[in-house]
């Protein structure tokens, strides 16, 4: 029997067209680098609005790699149609982050122990009155043990999600956002991944390295932002495979 599209609002692709492990970078052209960097016979499944998903095989397990956009909002949409409607079952986000921290440097990589925000969108999506809301620890183990396999430094950190990335400077500075929140680093899309997964009884993670330190001023390029991350890359991909 043949296979189905089915459209979503925002995805057109092949009922079976995802693996039950995706990873999500923000920026579709770090999704088309993964996919023709590490996978094996990658297919363009979707490209709805220009944001792309992939599926092939990464040392032989199905494996696909979507980007999210940029945003609270973005994140919400793409995870919660792929938990929804296309049978996936894990979700790691691999992204960027600013750090807060002096122990947390650029081009190091962290793994999300919560993730903090004062976005509305859990609570207008469902009633949730948090804001600090917890990814997968069955996930997280899994990503932990395969760092330690690989020989990498991997740091935990509390994220602060937010939804604005221009602060106007009558919040505060960056040092009291810090304090105020409790956070060590800071992004844009966790708190829905990790909201939505909660809702559906799904798995996510959050898997960033830090590409610019607000201690330190040091910050990546954009082209270093898209092709550079690999080290996350690669652990994500073995933690995809062990699942």
């Amino acid at each position: 029997m043949e296979t189905k599209i089915f459209s979503t609002p925002h995805i057109s692709a092949r009922e079976d067209a995802f693996a039950k492990t995706v990873l999500m970078p923000g920026d579709p052209l770090r999704a088309k680098f993964i996919a023709e960097t590490f996978l094996e016979n990658a297919e363009l499944v979707t490209s709805v609005r220009n944001v792309l998903g992939f599926t092939g095989t990464y040392k032989g397990v199905p494996v696909s790699v979507m980007a999210s956009g940029m945003g609270i909002p973005s994140m919400g949409i793409y995870s919660w149609e792929l938990f929804k409607f296309y049978g996936v079952e894990n979700i790691i986000r691999i992204g960027s982050a600013g750090s807060y921290r002096d122990w947390l440097n650029v081009m190091d990589v962290t793994l999300a122990e919560c993730s903090i925000s004062e976005s509305t969108y859990a609570h207008v999506q469902n009633g949730e009155t948090s804001h600090k809301l917890f990814p997968s620890k069955e996930l997280n183990d899994v990503i932990r043990q395969k760092a330690q396999e690989l020989g990498m430094n991997l740091q935990m950190s509390k994220l602060l999600t937010s939804d604005v990335f221009y602060t106007d400077p009558s919040q505060g500075t960056w040092q009291d956002i810090a304090e105020r929140t409790g956070a060590d680093c800071v992004e844009m899309e966790s708190f829905a991944l990790f909201h939505n997964a909660n809702m559906l009884n799904k798995r996510a993670a959050a898997l960033l390295t830090i590409s610019d330190s607000f201690v330190t001023k040091h910050e990546l390029t954009p082209e270093e932002r898209q092709n550079a991350f690999t080290e996350m890359m690669h652990l994500a991909l073995e933690s995809a495979i062990a699942l």
